[in-house]
């Protein structure tokens, strides 16, 4: 090839450059600009229109919420003992349409039969039974409630996939009937029904707030998901002042003693006189809140709280307290005792109908004197008298968190002044009725000194397994000290010198027994009584006061030392050894060197 033909091919190859027409360059230009403008347009719609919406889905998608089960917060006895609590159950859900197994192709479809062959035996039901219910439907088929934790565990073991558990809290009661009474209970649908499921309600709900997490596209966890005290655990518990050991003690003796003389009902309450709290508070008949649909509603309610009654003899020191605090009478004082009287036209008489002669106060309570009694008490004025018992909060409802509390009934002070009949017949404790948890709260405060104290079963919350010590002493004063101690040494020698099954070597006690008719709507049931007996001890020293009151017993020889004696005595003896109570210092007698 010459030089000259390879020069004139390189020419061939350059190519000439033409300007671009300007229409054509305005097209492009015009072309861009649009598609940049409908890009903006869009980022803007989507960021302002749109935005909430897209924003609320994508949360959706990366946020878990786990809604609150609605637990309850447990109780516990003084001690720490367990009352109430809840415990994790489970339901079982099955979706027949995703059955597989563990190493199946993930398109792979388990027949209800083979499902049913394996699940059985986990919830103890027939093959047969759990093929039939697998064949219902293809989705949301319930078989089974009420699993505990360790079953549910079994069946997650499985690795069934189209199953599912439902977990929800179930409230146990781990003492069965002991604190019934005062407890109460959930009824299936969880909502309370009475004692103090129903009255603390608020209090015993858990603090529960709807958990929502963020997640990222595997399912991580993303610790800004999480707000401030998401992951707060509450374990706050309940502590009552009851003790187990000594409602079980009351209980049982309170029960027999129900049985042996075929009453009604009996109630039998222990109080520390020192700052109201009850150490126990028993009644019976009773059921068992775990089973609480096989019992009659009408034993829901605690009686001693909320029924009223006419105390009778055990309100004869209450009343000899205040002819003493306005010094009607005097601690060496006598009266007379003929075993009969007529007030207003009305006859009043001793309950055995025997004269006892010129007494002193100590002699009128050991004989239970209702003429001795009518006697003091004419000292008093009726509009004191009245007075007394009002200040009492004989009418009142008391200061205490026991659920469904009521207060008493108290003729108005226009009758009361204006019949001689109604302060004679109270003298003995009777035309006035209150509550067996009135009667403790006003022996209490004869027991410490003439302070009236809140009788009350619960010490609030505490976290964990943190308990609470008993308050100091508590009240508001009413009485002379000097009253009360008279009082509670002509008490003493009630069971001194009487003949009550509840003397204890080498511990001085002090009680009054009750034996009153019973009245309804105003009118005496004929034959009808209420049992009753109050002790204080120990006397050297009072702490605590044992009430205990059998609704109309039956047979011969009913009195409250026949009837309610003997329960208060087994609860007194298991009373001194729980509390480690030791023995009282000898009373030293008048002379004694």
């Amino acid at each position: 090839m010459t030089p000259g033909s390879l020069q004139q091919r390189r020419r061939r190859r350059i190519v000439d450059l033409q300007p671009v027409p300007v229409p054509r360059m305005l097209a492009v230009y015009g072309l861009l600009v649009l598609g940049l403008g409908g890009l903006a347009l869009r980022l803007a719609w989507l960021q302002i229109a749109a935005g909430d919406n897209l924003q609320a889905r994508a949360r959706a998608i990366q946020t878990q919420s786990i809604a609150p089960i609605g637990r309850r917060r447990t109780i516990v006895d003084r001690s720490g003992r367990l009352v109430a609590l809840d415990e994790q159950r489970f339901r079982i859900w099955a979706h027949p349409r995703y059955f597989n197994f563990p190493g199946d192709a993930p398109n792979q479809v388990r027949k209800p039969d083979e499902v049913a062959a394996r699940l059985a035996p986990v919830l103890a039901l027939p093959v047969a039974q759990l093929r039939q219910t697998l064949l219902r439907r293809n989705s949301g088929i319930k078989l089974a409630s009420d699993l505990d934790p360790e079953t549910a565990h079994r069946v997650r073991q499985l690795g069934i996939s189209g199953l599912d558990l439902e977990a929800y809290p179930h409230r146990l009661y781990p003492q069965g009937s002991l604190f019934a009474n005062v407890v109460g209970f959930l009824n299936l649908e969880r909502v309370p029904q009475a004692g103090l499921e129903q009255s603390r309600d608020r209090d015993l709900r858990r603090h529960e707030d709807t958990l929502r997490m963020r997640r990222g596209a595997d399912g991580t966890p993303l610790p800004e998901g999480l707000a401030a005290g998401s992951l707060y655990g509450d374990d706050l518990r309940l502590q009552l002042t009851l003790d187990a050991r000594l409602q079980q003690v009351a209980q049982q003796a309170l029960t027999r003693q129900i049985k042996k003389w075929n009453a009604k009902r009996g109630a039998a309450l222990v109080m520390d006189v020192r700052n109201g709290e009850m150490l126990a508070l028993a009644s019976a008949p009773t059921y068992d809140p775990n089973r609480f649909w096989a019992f009659k509603p009408s034993l829901f309610r605690e009686w001693s709280v909320q029924d009223l009654y006419e105390p009778g003899s055990t309100f004869k020191p209450i009343n000899l307290a205040i002819a003493l605090q306005e010094k009607a009478i005097r601690p060496g004082d006598k009266v007379p005792d003929s075993g009969s009287l007529t007030i207003g036209g009305w006859p009043i008489f001793n309950h055995d109908r025997k004269a006892n002669g010129v007494i002193d106060f100590a002699t009128v309570l050991q004989v239970s004197s209702n003429v001795g009694m009518v006697r003091a008490m004419s000292q008093v004025k009726r509009d004191r008298f009245w007075y007394w018992l009002r200040s009492l909060g004989i009418d009142a409802r008391p200061d205490t968190d026991l659920p469904g509390a009521v207060a008493g009934q108290l003729k108005d002070r226009g009758a009361f002044i204006g019949q001689p009949i109604e302060p004679a017949v109270a003298a003995f404790g009777q035309g006035f009725s209150l509550t067996p948890l009135k009667l403790v709260q006003l022996h209490a405060m004869l027991a410490n000194g003439g302070r009236l104290v809140s009788p009350h079963i619960t010490r609030g919350l505490r976290s964990g397994d943190a308990l609470a010590s008993p308050p100091g002493a508590t009240g508001i004063p009413l009485l002379d000290p000097a009253v009360t101690r008279t009082v509670m040494d002509w008490m003493e020698t009630v069971v001194e010198r009487g003949q009550l099954p509840v003397k204890t070597p080498g511990y001085r006690i002090g009680g009054k027994t009750g034996t009153a008719q019973k009245a309804e709507n105003g009118v005496y049931i004929p034959g009808a009584l209420i049992t009753s007996f109050v002790g204080h001890l120990p006397m050297n020293d009072p702490r605590y006061v044992v009430l205990v009151v059998v609704d109309e017993p039956k047979g011969g020889n009913v009195y409250g030392s026949t009837v309610a004696a003997p329960v208060a005595k087994e609860i007194i003896d298991a009373l001194l050894v729980l509390e480690s109570i030791p023995p009282s210092r000898p009373k030293i007698r008048p002379g004694a060197a």
